[in-house]
């Protein structure tokens, strides 16, 4: 028997991000997803090693790397779309949970156990599904900053929105990032290397 789901995995490289907006630089949910894991586990360090939580990185970057894995049945629906009122929102997760469960079917039985828990996002912890949460949105942030450092302004609305999001969580290290190592996604290619040096 064939197990299609790595095929699947691999298919996140077709579904385009940002599709209501005009880019400088298109964006697939398989690079977001990557994003995504870099994110959840450079928050997931910050949140250990510099404020002594109790958090596993690399826990964190496996659940961000497969938080949006169910794209690749029912595609990226634009934010404004999904939250437009509560019943679309609850009609669309429940669309996510079929895709997952569909996703499942796909994974040779000696797996299930692993990929269960990552399709489903049950993370380990609220605090755990809370941190990829912020680095989804910080992803998102990111990918503003530079479209806006581009000189697309159309990003201007969801930079702000995506920062206010981001502030309102009062997570020490989100704001820690923010602070540090946001502010070189502004930055050309030239004047990171001159710093560098």
């Amino acid at each position: 028997m064939s197990h299609h789901f790595l095929a699947y995995l691999y298919r996140l490289q077709y579904i385009e991000r940002w599709s209501l907006m005009r880019k400088t630089q298109g964006e697939n949910v398989a690079e977001h997803s990557y994003h995504t894991a870099l994110l959840a586990h450079l928050l997931g360090s910050i949140a250990s090693r510099v404020f002594g939580r109790d958090i596993d990185p690399e826990k964190a970057a496996a659940y961000a790397l497969f938080h949006d894995v169910t794209e690749v049945i029912t595609g990226d629906i634009p934010t404004p779309v999904k939250h437009h009122n509560p019943e679309l929102l609850g009609n669309f997760r429940q669309i996510e949970t079929l895709a997952a469960e569909r996703l499942l079917g796909t994974v040779p039985e000696e797996l299930k156990d692993v990929y269960r828990p990552l399709l489903a996002r049950e993370a380990d912890s609220p605090e755990l599904a809370r941190l990829v949460k912020a680095a989804d949105v910080l992803d998102a942030y990111l990918k503003c900053v530079s479209e806006m450092s581009a000189g697309n302004r159309d990003f201007a609305t969801a930079r702000k929105q995506m920062e206010e999001k981001l502030r309102g969580y009062g997570m020490p290290e989100v704001d820690w990032f923010l602070e540090r190592l946001a502010p070189s996604f502004e930055k050309t290619i030239d004047e990171l290397s001159e710093d560098a040096d």
